[in-house]
């Protein structure tokens, strides 16, 4: 891994400059903890016997901006990244997947998500998460999205040791 270039979140701001600098911080923390592997590499399950993969969590979390930005505030029939269905498993199964095909997905639902958050009014916004039949506000989701990457980003940290052996950050 190169220099830590992740944005630094500010030690004072307000709550949704706050919240989504610390996104933006998890979000290139999963960007850096792949950075530099083959795809080999990133389908490896260096875990046993967990079969997550790096691969799998960057697919996974390309689902994750979908479904709480995309589908609670744009469109609650979009269609889901790697499934036709709304099966968060299916970004998991890395056999035919590519690095590439993969982190042009999340880069892109990475980018929609912060279009959807920079035109809110507030993060009093309102949205209908289609899979509980429910309004959520953008407050909620941001938090909720920066808890699954802090969750999936301690995956990563284990991932990534059995890979090569980097560790840190």
């Amino acid at each position: 891994m190169t220099a830590d270039s992740r944005p630094e979140p500010p030690h004072f701001g307000d709550e949704r400059e706050t919240l989504r600098a610390f996104l933006d911080y998890q979000r290139a923390t999963l960007a850096m903890k792949c950075e530099g592997l083959t795809d080999e590499e990133l389908r490896q399950r260096s875990m046993p016997p967990s079969t997550l993969t790096l691969l799998g969590l960057v697919r996974h979390l390309a689902e994750v901006e979908r479904a709480w930005f995309r589908r609670v505030f744009e469109d609650n029939d979009a269609p889901m990244v790697w499934s036709p269905t709304v099966d968060f498993q299916a970004a998991y199964d890395v056999s035919e997947a590519s690095g590439a095909e993969a982190f042009a997905a999340w880069e892109a639902e990475v980018e929609t998500s912060r279009r959807i958050e920079r035109e809110a009014a507030s993060l009093d916004l309102a949205g209908l998460q289609p899979r509980w039949g429910e309004e959520v506000s953008l407050r909620m989701v941001l938090v909720h999205v920066l808890l699954e990457y802090g969750r999936h980003n301690g995956h990563a940290d284990f991932l990534r040791e059995g890979v090569d052996g980097v560790v840190g950050a």
